[in-house]
């Protein structure tokens, strides 16, 4: 789709009609995660599971991109976006938008949940049940649940009940029998903390929602009182209560405060069940301090779909994705020390999850914790799983002897609480944590190990692109580099240096471009070099994998650089502000969106460069908040045999005729499709046959014999 030549010379690139909004097209994005639940070539519990996903996002969207919006025009803040919207304009578009996400997440559930039926998977209504199984549902109930229950009765005499975020909570409606007048009290759905929201009916796979067999013996909660109504809903809480660092005497003190304000945070939606008293869903908005047109949404079905997760997870192995193992990397299938294998063999480029993280990054760790040669230990840790493997051998090494300093981010969004624990921990082992750079999240993903070699301290470091999570590990797919490269090791040990003090003074880093000093001004950089290069001699070519590209200044470079000729492909999981497919403007621009089985995460920058080509992986996507307020970096990747293995990642999401979505010059998207005779294998069964083909290889060649000399 084009739009018309705009005329020669007159063209604004701060105009606003070149840019999309940030919001929207993060919602567009859930509209494909969501294509996922439809889509007939999803095996059936992955369809329930991406349900769950969106349901999710939307929730987590309102928690923090709806709730900041609505603290803007609390503030009475008019500011435009680089796309010309109001933080009002995009409070009402988003919530239409969102409206239309939640019918069609309803219309894949309700076909996802008849196909499950067919199956023996059964979410049954009460009505459905038998009398014997009622006998024993609410036998269950007793035993289980009724203990957990905590009804509060709302009247002048009770003030009106804190309800926490996102929880499921019943509103009933009482009266004595002879009495005329009602009385409301609320109960809360104990959903958590061991107790599921399905509960199995006998010995088969059939489900019932608790907050059914709650609604249907609420006698016992109440008895001798006549049970007038039940209605249901749910609430869900600003997550924006950021603090002021600068003016915290102790940094995790307030971010402890954070936490609690969070949990009293002002309300930012209300969900009703369908048909619940106009009189009732008045009250509730009032009580809550809410405008009843805008911010209450009436939910035809079941809320909180996230909660559809549990099913997902129903052991039928035809009805998920074939089981994927990740393998162990080629260079590292040794039992050999693994720093001896680095400095012998050279860098090491990881692909997760298609290479075990387990065997690479946890390995890494371990053996430095162990190995009596290891001096020193520094890393940096955003998010971690609460069980961790890392943590155990910074400990382990931290007992041992060595020297460990981690750099903690306390201001992970909805990680805070696990951080301040593990902070604890770690502080509480000998372990020197500190918590970065006041005023910038520390976003970098870096291990420094320094060792004792046979000809002095050696420094063997990783640097990736996602979060040192062995959970996450395997389900989003990122790239990281292991090497022992002295101009590399020498700008972490800088970058150390700096995210322990702060002080950023005669800093010269030769190989990594950290942000926020540098990384955003390098890519300027390069794309006007790109620019001239192309000039001269041709051929200019951008590539850019990445979650989100939201910068105004990058946008508007990447603009630049398509009016002068440059090809240029973006592959962008979710956010994207550029339009591509203007002609005059971005018509040498790509715009492609891999959503599939595992979740895009990797950021890789490529830069032509006249044939002197650059690689780069980093931390950092093209976002104004990561360019300018975190602390980021880019690194190069420079040996070939390595770079091969970025550009086949490139080759895939070129070659991808199932994941593959590309983007139209309004916002929109259309999902590729195979043509006769094409492969239907999407980007990730591709990346997980290469990282396959490239161990047996690997084998082979260790099994050749050896030449007699």
């Amino acid at each position: 789709m084009e739009t018309a030549l705009p005329n020669e010379g007159q063209i604004d690139l701060g105009d606003s009609e070149w840019y999309l909004n940030r919001e929207l097209t993060w919602l567009e994005f859930n509209r494909r995660v969501l294509h996922e639940a439809i889509d007939e070539r999803t095996p059936l519990l992955e369809r329930l599971k991406f349900v769950a996903i969106v349901s999710a996002n939307l929730d987590e969207f309102i928690m923090k991109r709806i709730g900041g919006l609505k603290q803007q025009i609390g503030a009475g803040m008019h500011d435009l976006t680089l796309d010309g919207r109001t933080p009002r304009q995009q409070v009402i578009e988003c919530h239409a938008s969102i409206r239309e996400i939640h019918a069609r997440k309803r219309e894949a559930f309700n076909q996802v949940r008849e196909l499950l039926e067919q199956k023996g998977i059964v979410i049954e209504s009460y009505q459905t049940l038998t009398a014997k199984e009622k006998k024993h549902l609410r036998e269950h109930y007793y035993t289980n649940i009724y203990p957990l229950l905590t009804p509060q009765s709302i009247d002048p005499a009770h003030p009106f009940p804190f309800i926490s975020n996102l929880s499921l909570n019943l509103l009933v409606t009482l009266r004595y029998p002879k009495a005329r007048e009602v009385s409301l009290a609320r109960v809360k759905v104990p959903v958590g903390l061991g107790s599921p929201r399905f509960i199995r009916v006998g010995k088969g796979d059939h489900f019932i929602p608790l907050e059914e067999v709650m609604m249907n013996n609420l006698d016992m909660l109440f008895p001798g009182m006549h049970i007038v109504a039940c209605e249901i809903f749910r609430v869900t809480r600003n997550a924006n209560t950021e603090k002021d660092e600068e003016e915290a005497d102790d940094l995790m003190a307030m971010i402890e405060s954070e936490l609690k304000e969070r949990r009293f945070a002002p309300i930012v939606r209300l969900e009703i069940g369908e048909g619940m008293e106009a009189l009732h869903r008045g009250r509730l908005a009032a009580e809550l301090e809410l405008d009843e047109a805008n911010d209450v949404a009436e939910v035809i079905g079941m809320l909180a779909m996230r909660d559809l997760f549990e099913l997902s997870r129903l052991d039928y192995p035809r009805l998920h994705d074939p089981a994927h193992h990740p393998i162990d990397h080629p260079q590292l299938l040794t039992t050999r020390n693994i720093f001896h294998t680095i400095r012998d063999s050279g860098s090491v480029l990881l692909q997760h999850p298609y290479v075990s993280f387990s065997t690479t990054v946890e390995r890494f760790l371990r053996e430095a914790a162990t190995d009596p040669k290891v001096r020193g230990i520094k890393m940096t840790l955003y998010r971690t799983s609460s069980q961790s493997r890392i943590i155990e051998a910074l400990l382990q090494a931290a007992q041992n002897g060595k020297q460990v300093a981690v750099v903690v981010e306390l201001k992970a969004r909805f990680d805070e609480a696990t951080n301040i624990r593990l902070a604890e921990q770690m502080e509480e082992a000998g372990i020197h944590v500190t918590y970065g750079v006041v005023g910038l999240k520390t976003h970098c993903k870096v291990t420094l190990v320094v060792r004792q070699d046979f000809q002095g301290l050696r420094r063997y470091v990783h640097i990736g692109t996602g979060n040192y999570h062995a959970e996450t590990a395997r389900i989003y797919s990122d790239v990281g580099l292991i090497t022992c490269d002295d101009t590399i090791a020498q700008d972490v040990t800088e970058l150390f240096n700096y995210l322990t003090t702060g002080f950023t003074a005669r800093r010269n880093y030769r190989a990594i471009v950290p942000a926020p000093r540098l990384l955003k001004k390098a890519l300027l950089m390069r794309i006007e070099r790109e620019v001239a290069l192309h000039a001269e001699s041709g051929g200019g070519l951008i590539q850019f994998k990445m979650n989100a590209l939201e910068d105004g200044d990058i946008v508007k470079a990447l603009y630049r650089a398509s009016m002068a000729g440059v090809k240029i492909d973006l592959y962008v999981r979710d956010t994207c502000r550029l339009r591509p497919g203007i002609a005059g403007v971005s018509d040498n621009i790509r715009v492609v969106s891999i959503v599939g089985r595992f979740l895009e995460h990797a950021r890789i920058y490529y830069f032509k460069n006249g044939g002197a080509e650059e690689y780069f992986i980093s931390s950092a996507d093209a976002m104004k908040r990561n360019l300018e307020a975190r602390v980021e970096i880019l690194c190069p990747v420079a040996d070939p045999e390595l770079t091969q293995e970025l550009r086949k990642i490139f080759d895939c999401y070129d070659a991808d005729r199932r994941s593959a979505w590309d983007m139209q010059s309004d916002g929109s998207y259309i999902q590729r499709h195979p043509a006769e005779g094409e492969s239907g294998e999407g980007t990730h069964q591709m990346l997980i046959a290469q990282a396959e083909k490239r161990l047996k290889e690997s084998l082979k060649l260790k099994k050749k014999p050896k030449p007699h000399r």
